[in-house]
Formats: C-alpha cells, structure tokens, sequence
C-alpha cells in the first residue's frame, strides 16, 4: 500500500513537472506579447479608420478617388496616375527648397515614431516604405498648394495632367478623414522652403489660402492649431471660441422636433440669418434663424468626415455632428427643402433627392445627447407647436390675411356681419318697443 501511495506521489509529481514544462511556452509567449503591446490609442493619435457602421451608409464618402495621402489608402490601383506625379513634385521640392534627398528623409526619420503615433491603425508598412510614403505625400501637398497660391508657377505639365475635374475631386480627397497627413510633418518640411525666399509665409496661410472657400467667418490662421485638414474643416464651421457652443450633458437628449413646414404652418417664423457660422442657429419670440447652407453632393462628404472625426476624436464637444442632427430633423422631405430655399436659407444643389442624405446622416451614429444651446433651441421648437393659439393665429393669417384681395374680402365680411347684426338687433327693438 505504502508503495502504490509513494507511486500515486510520484505519478503526482511527474504529472506536475508535465504541467508546468507544456504551459513554459504560453508563458513567453504572452510576456513577448506584453512587452511588444502598445496603447490601444496614444495622445497624438488623431487620424482614424472611419468606423464600419459608418462607411457602409456610404463608402464612396470617405474613400479617395484621385490621389492617397497616409497609410490607409496607400496602394490602391485607381490612385496610380497620382503616385508618379508626387514624384515629379519631389523633384520640384528639392529645388525650391535647394535641398536633398538625404536631409529630406533624415527630417522624417526623426520624426517617424511621432507621425506613426497620430495614426489609430497599426502602420503594416516597413520603416523604409512609409518613410518614402510620408516624404512624397507631404512634399506634393506643399508644392501643390503653393502652386495654388502663385499660379504662375504651374508648369505646361501641370496644365496637362491636372485637368480641373481632378483638382476639384482632390480637393475632396483631401478632407477625408481616412486621406490625412499629420500637419506637423508638412509644417517641418515647408520650413526649409521659408529659409529659401522671403515671398514665402508660414504654411498655416498657404493652408488658408488652398482652403479659403470654406473660411465663411474669415478667421485668422494665426487663431488655430490644426491636427490635418479635416480638423481645419471642423475649426471654419465652428464659432469664435467667445461664442462656442456649451458641453453637452447627460440629459441634454433630443428624440425629434417638427420639421420645418410643419413648424411654418403653425406659424412659427423662419428667417436667414446673418451669421457667417454655419452652427449661429438662434430662436426667439417665434422667429428661427438659421445661417445660409448648401446642400449639393460635396456636402455630404464633408458632413460625414466631420461627423466621423468628432465621433472618434471629440465625443464630447461634437458640435457640427449637432448642427447635421438638426438640420435632419428640420428637413424631412423635399417639401421641407423647397420651403427652406424660398425662404433663401439654404440652396438645393441636390434636385428631387435633396432631403434622403440628409435624413440619412444620423443613422448609426452614436448620439446620446446635444449641448445644451440647441437642446435648448429644440424644447422651444416643440413647445411653440405645442401651443394652440399659435396655429390658430397661423390658421387665420394664412386663410384670412395672406394678401391684399384676402384682407379687403375678409374686412367686408366682417363689416357685412357687423350690420346685419345691427339690422337684427333693431328689428327686434321695433318690434318689442310700442
């Protein structure tokens, strides 16, 4: 017995021994995993992959057609024609800024591991290749805007081969989220453009300049500090930080209001703002003004990729994702477009499909509240409605008051009442007084 206990021991130990040594390889591998793991998302991360419940709504949004600029879309065949051309503009780069290759990549080189960190996604490029990628991308993007800025500068070959169709789509291609350089970069290789020639000024204006349509408020650049371009995009929509918009809270939620015809017919008054901000919305005393808008098919780009930025990047301070959220609940059908633009607050670049992107917008964007201003502006809204005598006074103006023919048909009306009330009356005094 005491043998075959001492063997049941040492059967025991051995299957121990067995135990330990088969899981020694779990071991290392999981500790080379922690060393080798790195923070879901660094402090500079700012450049994200658009979410898959977003694209699916609409891929072509946020998917370049003409040039790649980051890692994302980098190799992708219909891009190609461009590629070569960054090439060429490296070329040009060099010269302007009489420099070389080797100073060129030595500036990326030392800042790869910070470029690296502005992006969500992990690079599945060698160190060598998205150096290579980093320097073509950000040496087109300045001689392409500088060329922008003095267009005597453009070459017989850039007359050829930038047809206005395709720098109009790359200007688009270049406010896609996923389509991103990080500043910074491009601002470290343009300084050694300033040390060339004085006619030069910081990159932050040349930016301004390329993108200058979309600065409605005519901010200063000097106002800003940008992460990419799509960034810039959401600083133009945004008010002067004196007027931004209050945080949102908890509470602050917005289920629906009533479109804008049905807030028109019970009588609510819309006017145009003069604003500048495309976000100014204000209401008062039964007067809603809101700023002048488009609505054609490049606005559905930028509202996505602005939307997508603040959902990954500033969920707590998404104020454009609010003013699109409004817009949506404002425009519910064409109706609602075609009564908008008579009143020259927004232009319909859109046709009869003017009212689906925008209803659209909203979908499968988490929203769990609105700051407080437009929360605010919506319980107004609703509770203005909500009021009888409003849309009995609009019934009246719109039936009895809305012109000239109708006011002196209704006052006729009425006096025509008014004396046979009186001949009533005097009858029955006749006939009651002997």
């Amino acid at each position: 017995m005491e043998e075959i206990i001492g063997s049941g021991k040492l059967i025991q130990r051995k299957a121990n021994a067995s135990t330990v040594g088969k899981h020694d390889h779990l071991v290392i591998e999981m500790e080379e995993m922690i060393k080798s793991s790195r923070p879901l998302l660094s402090p500079g991360c700012c450049i994200y992959k658009v979410p898959d419940h977003f694209r699916k709504m609409n891929e072509e949004a946020y998917t370049p057609r003409v040039i790649s600029m980051g890692p994302f879309h980098h190799g992708n065949e219909k891009l190609q024609t461009m590629e070569k051309y960054k090439v060429r503009y490296l070329m040009d780069f060099m010269k302007r800024a009489k420099t070389n290759l080797e100073k060129l990549l030595s500036i990326i080189k030392d800042w790869e591991e910070k470029i690296c960190e502005c992006y969500a996604e992990t690079i599945e490029f060698s160190s060598d290749d998205f150096v290579k990628m980093i320097l073509l991308d950000a040496t087109f993007i300045i001689e392409y805007f500088l060329r922008n800025k003095f267009p005597k500068q453009w070459t017989d070959e850039d007359r050829i081969v930038l047809k206005p169709w395709l720098t109009a789509r790359m200007q688009l291609d270049f406010l896609l989220l996923e389509n991103q350089l990080p500043f910074f970069i491009v601002e470290k290789l343009y300084e050694l453009v300033l040390v060339t020639n004085t006619i030069y000024r910081p990159f932050i204006e040349v930016t301004f300049c390329y993108f200058g349509f979309f600065n409605t408020q005519n901010k200063e650049s000097n106002q800003l500090q940008i992460m990419h371009f799509v960034d810039l995009l959401r600083s133009f929509y945004l008010p002067p930080p004196e007027r931004i918009l209050s945080k949102r809270k908890p509470d602050n939620k917005v289920e629906e209001i009533y479109s804008a015809t049905q807030l028109a017919e019970a009588g609510l008054t819309f006017r145009r703002s003069p604003s500048n901000c495309y976000l100014d919305l204000k209401y008062k005393d039964g007067v809603l003004e809101i700023p002048r808008f488009t609505l054609d098919n490049a606005t559905e780009i930028y509202a996505r990729n602005l939307m997508a930025l603040e959902q990954c990047h500033y969920p707590r301070e998404a104020y454009v994702t609010d003013y699109f959220f409004l817009l949506d609940f404002l425009i519910d059908t064409g109706k609602d477009v075609g009564f908008l633009a008579s009143k020259k607050i927004l232009v319909n670049g859109l046709g009869d499909d003017n009212a689906t992107f925008v209803n659209n917008l909203g979908t499968n964007v988490e929203y769990s509240s609105m700051n407080s201003e437009y929360c605010h502006l919506c319980r107004e809204l609703v509770k203005f409605y909500d009021n009888p005598w409003h849309r009995w006074k609009a019934i009246l103006r719109r039936d009895y008051f809305s012109s000239p023919w109708r006011i002196a048909s209704t006052a006729a009306a009425v006096i025509l009442l008014v004396l046979t009330l009186v001949q009533a009356v005097c009858s029955i005094i006749s006939i009651l007084v002997p």
